[in-house]
């Protein structure tokens, strides 16, 4: 227990908060653009509203499940934490997921998309982004 309290606080210590564009590029030079058919602005519309494009951002459910960094991954289903009973579906220690090496939650980010509901397996993309225009997600970023 005290190693995943270290590495905790290791990871926050290290995150970062992106700036939309910022964001937008490196969501792009990971390809993520057009990855299973969702642009490159639903994903940051998808972080936006899941993290506010916070690595360092976690959320305790009601499950006893706690969601995490930029992508707020799940520990009940993609990570582990330690704690929730997981399947961790991405092979990956939550604590991954809350620094500034974004390469290990886009690659889980990958991982859930590819899961049979997709990219809806996120609330805040089904409540913020589904069906809208998301063209302000990007515009300006020279993308």
């Amino acid at each position: 227990m005290r190693s995943l309290v270290f590495l905790l606080l290791v990871a926050v210590a290290s995150a970062k908060v992106f700036q939309r564009c910022e964001w937008a590029r490196v969501l792009k030079n990971h390809g993520m653009d057009g990855y299973r058919g969702y642009s490159l602005a639903n994903w940051v519309c998808l972080s936006k509203w899941e993290s506010d494009y916070n690595t360092r951002a976690i959320n305790r459910n009601s499950d006893g499940s706690t969601d995490y960094g930029i992508f707020q991954i799940n520990s009940r289903w993609w990570c582990n934490n330690g704690q929730t009973p997981t399947s961790n579906a991405c092979h990956i220690s939550c604590s991954e997921l809350l620094t500034d090496n974004v390469s290990v939650a886009i690659n889980c980010a990958k991982r859930v998309v590819r899961d049979p509901n997709g990219i809806r397996a996120w609330v805040a993309w089904r409540r913020h982004c589904e069906n809208r225009d998301l063209s302000s997600y990007v515009a300006g970023c020279g993308l």
